[in-house]
């Protein structure tokens, strides 16, 4: 191309390098329609661990994505984005980086390694009563970031803490932090969705002749009010009684009995809630008891987790029938 270039323009540096822009316009303009759905997960901490920044970079080929240039350019784009503040394409487009235009700087790398490049998605978080931290798994494919509210002496371990639910967040892919976050039309959806798919297991158990599985009520704890809780653990004294239970030792009972229905009757939590679920690297006791174990002054604040590709709709390629 460099030859090609000082040959149209008769051995002038200047006009080659303005030839080569061009051209490299050019090319960014052909490939801008491609599909980019591989690429990486990069994020950066800050020196003092309360400002964290994640962001996507997409690549057409994997192959691109383990390239040097393309892993250090996403660096570049996370570092640039910081202090920016940038959360979305448009905006990104409009600042100026290493004294160009960000467009021009893009269009410029597009040309250089020869696929389409999109920086599809980027976030900031940021905390100054606690600290942030984050994790990307080993294959730059997923990246989580969190922000933590703690007492100052407990920030080194709040520090530790967050890195380790980085990790627990990226395996077990939670969608928020509490219960209490979970939008009330998907519970009730999921709901009817988690009945419907029991029932029909219990038919084909039936058929075996194997026990079958109980059919909750509910799904999560933002469904059982106290007056639900309250009305179930009546019905289980009355059952109790009619099987002539001591009264005396009939609240004990009740309490054990309560904890495993509203276990049973909240699953999506374990799904979908961060502090509901089992922690990973111990599984005795739950994201939430975790935390409370590090220190009781720690208050996850925020947490985003992105998954590489995720929504793009990709081409699917059949090289063996081609």
């Amino acid at each position: 191309d460099c030859k090609k270039a000082l040959n149209e323009c008769d051995g002038d540096m200047e006009k080659s390098i303005a030839y080569l822009r061009e051209a490299g316009l050019s090319k960014a303009a052909k490939k801008s329609g491609n599909v980019a759905a591989e690429g990486l997960i990069s994020i950066l901490i800050n020196d003092d661990n309360t400002k964290a920044t994640m962001t996507e970079i997409n690549s057409q080929t994997d192959f691109v994505a383990k390239n040097e240039n393309f892993i250090n350019l996403t660096q570049e784009i996370t570092a640039h984005i910081q202090p920016e503040g940038c959360t979305q394409t448009e905006e990104l487009l409009k600042t100026t980086i290493n004294g160009i235009n960000f467009e021009e700087y893009i269009n410029n790398k597009i040309a250089t390694i020869g696929e389409n490049i999109v920086a599809r998605r980027m976030v900031t978080i940021s905390t100054d009563k606690g600290v942030v931290n984050g994790y990307v798994h080993a294959n730059g494919r997923v990246g989580v970031i969190l922000a933590a509210t703690c007492d100052d002496s407990a920030k080194e371990k709040t520090k530790a803490l967050l890195k380790n639910l980085g990790m627990h967040a990226a395996a077990m892919k939670p969608t928020v932090i509490n219960y209490t976050d979970l939008d009330p039309a998907f519970v009730e959806s999921e709901n009817k969705a988690i009945i419907a798919d029991i029932e029909k297991e219990n038919e084909e158990l039936r058929r075996l002749g194997k026990h079958e599985k109980n059919i909750p009520e509910f799904v999560s704890k933002s469904q059982l009010t106290d007056e639900v809780i309250e009305n179930q653990k009546q019905k289980m004294r009355e059952e109790l009684l009619s099987q002539g239970k001591p009264e005396k030792i009939i609240d004990n009972i009740v309490k054990g009995k309560i904890a495993r229905w509203i276990e049973d009757n909240s699953q999506l939590d374990t799904t979908h809630a961060l502090l509901s679920q089992s922690y990973v690297i111990d599984d005795s006791m739950s994201v939430e008891e975790a935390i409370k174990a590090t220190d009781k002054s720690i208050e996850l604040i925020e947490y985003i987790r992105f998954e590489l590709g995720d929504g793009i709709e990709k081409k699917e390629e059949d090289f063996a029938a081609e």
